[in-house]
Parts: structure tokens; C-alpha cells; sequence
């Protein structure tokens, strides 16, 4: 039975630290579409039949990939089982072009928030805390949401289990750690009991759309260029262009540059080096540097 087989397998994705639920439960509804047709072996034309039933072609590509790795594993202890073509095409539709904002775009940002709430400057204080945070740090919206007292330290930020269930230590400038500090003091006096950092009005744990909502006033109110073609800034934004700095301060040497991403891949909390990659292919300055320093190689000169 094809329902046995699949259980085994997500055991072991499982036992190797993979959550594999939504993974998992699309494995189970195709072996019992399998089972039900009479098929007991994986079959190309039963998982383009059972992928097909989905909505949307992008649902129809994740399904029949999950098949296809299934396929690719039960395969190797017995060759009845088939590998389905990949008819739907890929899994992964292409990531948007980040928005990148300069220096003096961000000294914009953070000075209209200080300006938010007028009867209450302690919403501008915590906006502006907030987003000069996330811009000098490269953290997760949620990530800084999330922080309480406890989790700032002398050598940094702990980040606690965020995303893929990862811990990290994030380390802070000097100037950074006296700004927080600093807020921190007026925080404290505002509402004593709620042990999270960033708090609402409401003496509350600070909400993500109240914050995309903050920022999505702010962009309003300096007039950013939005267009067609035209990336649009979000709050994400700031995490991207923490990233591309990050990156455009890279060493020269092929050793220096390989330490630098992993130490960036590890500062930024990425699952995988390739994510971390991905920004030397999303921003047109770093793909001209690269441009450029082929070019140089070719010709003679030093990268």
C-alpha cells in the first residue's frame, strides 16, 4: 500500500527535524487518491491526475513537486515507482525586486515617525525606536515584535526560536544598544507590566498590521516614487537594505568574501547561504559591481 509507504517517509523528514505538515498531509491525500484508483506504486499519470485538482497552477506545481521527491526516495528500494515530469512548472514563482532605500531615504522615514501621534509622542517614540531597529539590524518585523526585556543582553539581541525554529544572538553597535536603552527607560515608565519591548497605545504587545500600518503612513507622508515597474517599499524593505549594505561592504578574496556571507547568512537568521546569494541578484548596483569585476578579471586586471 502506497499509504504505508508515504508514513514512512514522513517519519524520516520528520526525524531529521523537518516539521512536514503541510508537506506531509499533501503525501497523505495522494496516496489515498493512489490507493482508491488502484494504484499501489507510484504512477506519473495518477499524480498529474491528483496534482491537476488543485485551483491554481502554482498549487498544481508545489503538489506534484512533493510527488516527485516522494517518487525520487521510494525509488531507490523499489524501481516500479515512477518519477513524474515536472508538467506544471516550478514550484517557486520568482521573488519581487526589493525596494532599497538610501541613507538619506531612511533619516526621512525615522524622522516622520518621531512624528506620529500627536496627542501621545510616545507612539512616535516607539516608531521611530522600531523602524531605526529593524534598519540597523536587518531583523524580522515579527522577530522585533516578539522581543521582551529578557532578550536584550550586553553582547546583544537573542532572537528566540523565530523563523525555522532557529535561536540566534544578534550583536549591537554601541550606538544602538545606548538608542535602546535609551527608549527602553521611557518604555518602562509607560507600562510596567507587559514584559515585551515595543508596545501599542493600548499597552499592548505591539501588532504586525498596526506596524505596516504605521509605515504605510510614513511612506505616504515623504512621498517615495511608486510607479508601474517600480518595486514598492514595505516594511520588509528595511531587512533588504540591511542585506544589500551588508553586502556592498563585502571584502575583497574569495576566503574573506566566503566567511562575510556566511557570517551575514547567520546574523540575518537565513536557513541557507542561497537566500543570502539571492540579494547579489535582486539589486542592480550589486550585479553591476559583479559585471564590473568579471569584466576586469577577463581583461587582465584584479576582481
Amino acid at each position: 500500500m502506497l499509504t504505508q509507504a508515504v508514513e514512512s517517509y514522513i517519519a524520516v523528514r520528520r526525524a531529521t527535524g523537518f516539521a512536514f505538515r503541510s508537506e506531509g498531509s499533501l503525501l497523505q491525500s495522494f496516496a489515498a487518491f493512489s490507493d482508491a484508483a488502484g494504484k499501489h506504486y507510484v504512477s506519473s499519470e495518477t499524480a498529474i491526475e491528483w496534482a491537476g485538482s488543485a485551483p491554481s497552477l502554482s498549487q498544481r506545481a508545489r503538489r506534484l513537486g512533493q510527488v516527485i521527491r516522494f517518487a525520487r526516495y521510494i525509488r531507490a528500494e523499489d524501481p516500479h515507482h515512477e518519477v513524474p515530469p515536472t508538467v506544471y512548472g516550478s514550484e517557486t514563482r520568482p521573488r519581487p525586486v526589493p525596494y532599497i532605500f538610501s541613507a538619506d531615504t531612511i533619516q526621512r522615514l525615522l524622522q516622520a515617525a518621531s512624528e506620529l501621534g500627536k496627542r501621545n509622542t510616545f507612539r512616535g517614540y516607539t516608531y521611530h525606536t522600531f523602524f531605526a531597529l529593524l534598519a540597523c539590524t536587518g531583523l524580522r518585523v515579527s522577530e522585533a515584535i516578539h522581543l521582551c526585556f529578557q532578550d536584550i543582553t550586553a553582547d546583544g539581541l537573542i532572537i528566540r526560536c523565530s523563523r525555522f525554529r532557529k535561536s540566534r544572538l544578534v550583536p549591537l553597535h554601541e550606538t544602538t544598544q545606548a538608542c535602546l536603552q535609551q527608549y527602553l527607560l521611557r518604555r518602562r515608565a509607560y507600562t510596567p507590566l507587559d514584559d515585551h519591548v515595543f508596545v501599542s497605545l493600548r499597552r499592548r504587545p505591539l501588532l504586525l498590521h498596526d506596524a505596516e500600518t504605521a509605515f504605510h503612513d510614513i511612506v505616504e507622508k515623504i512621498g517615495l516614487p511608486r510607479g508601474p515597474g517600480l518595486p514598492r517599499p514595505t516594511i520588509h524593505s528595511l531587512r533588504h537594505t540591511f542585506a544589500v549594505r551588508a553586502l556592498e561592504t563585502c571584502p575583497d578574496g574569495r576566503d574573506r568574501i566566503t566567511k562575510h556571507m556566511l557570517a551575514l547568512s547567520t546574523y540575518l537568521g537565513h536557513s541557507k547561504v542561497a537566500d543570502t546569494y539571492w540579494y547579489l541578484e535582486a539589486t542592480p548596483d550589486l550585479m553591476r559591481n559583479i559585471a564590473d569585476s568579471c569584466q576586469s578579471f577577463f581583461t587582465g586586471g584584479r576582481p
